[in-house]
C-alpha cells in the first residue's frame, strides 16, 4: 500500500475530478480536481457520483511522495490558511476526457514549477485531516531549522585600483565611461 524509508515516504493518492457543463460556447465541459483519496487503489476514470450533467470520477491513482529534503516546502504549505495537495493535470488527446493526471504533490515549490511551464494545469485540493496529520508528522520528524548566517563583506579596500577598466596599451585622454562625441573618438 505505501512505501517508507528514512529519506522518502510514498502513499498512493486517488485523484477525484469533477466534470460539469461549461458556461460558454467555447468550453463544452469544465474539469476540476475536487478531492484526493489517501491509500486508494488503482483507478482509470471510474465514475463515483452523478448529479444531472455533473459527474465525479476517480480519474487516477498517483504516488504522493514526501522527501526528507523537501520538509521546508511542506512546512510552507502547512502554514497556509487551507493546506492543500497540488494536482497537476495535462491535456492529452489520447484520453476520452482530454486530461491526464500527471502528479500530486504537497510542495508548493514543485507546483509552481509546473504552473510556470504554461502547459500544465495545477489545481489545489484541500488535504483531508488524515493526510494533513501524516504530512505534519513527516515535517516534525525531518525539518531542521537552519540558523541564519549573515554574509560578511570582504575586508580589502576595493577603491584603490580599477582593474579591468579599459586596456592599458591604449592611451585614453578622457573618462572611459563617457560616450564618444564624434566619429574620430569612436574609432580610437
Amino acid at each position: 500500500m505505501f512505501q517508507s524509508s528514512e529519506k522518502m515516504f510514498v502513499l498512493p493518492l486517488g485523484i477525484v475530478l469533477r466534470k460539469s457543463p461549461g458556461v460558454t460556447r467555447w468550453a463544452k465541459w469544465v474539469w476540476r480536481a475536487v478531492a484526493v483519496l489517501p491509500g486508494a487503489g488503482p483507478a482509470n476514470w471510474r465514475e463515483l457520483r452523478r448529479e444531472g450533467e455533473v459527474v465525479e470520477y476517480h480519474a487516477a491513482t498517483v504516488p504522493l511522495e514526501l522527501h526528507r529534503t523537501d520538509a521546508e516546502a511542506y512546512l510552507t504549505e502547512l502554514s497556509t490558511r487551507s493546506p492543500s495537495i497540488y494536482v497537476v493535470l495535462r491535456e492529452c488527446s489520447e484520453s476520452e476526457s482530454g486530461l491526464e493526471v500527471v502528479l500530486a504533490t504537497a510542495s508548493p515549490y514543485d507546483a509552481q514549477d509546473y504552473a510556470d511551464n504554461g502547459e500544465d494545469i495545477v489545481e489545489l485540493v484541500p488535504m483531508p485531516p488524515a493526510l494533513l496529520a501524516l504530512v505534519r508528522e513527516w515535517v516534525d520528524k525531518h525539518h531542521k531549522e537552519e540558523k541564519f548566517v549573515k554574509r560578511q563583506r570582504d575586508k580589502h579596500n576595493t577603491d584603490l585600483v580599477e582593474n579591468g577598466i579599459g586596456d592599458a596599451r591604449v592611451r585614453q585622454v578622457a573618462d572611459v565611461y563617457r560616450a564618444p562625441t564624434n566619429k574620430r573618438e569612436a574609432i580610437h
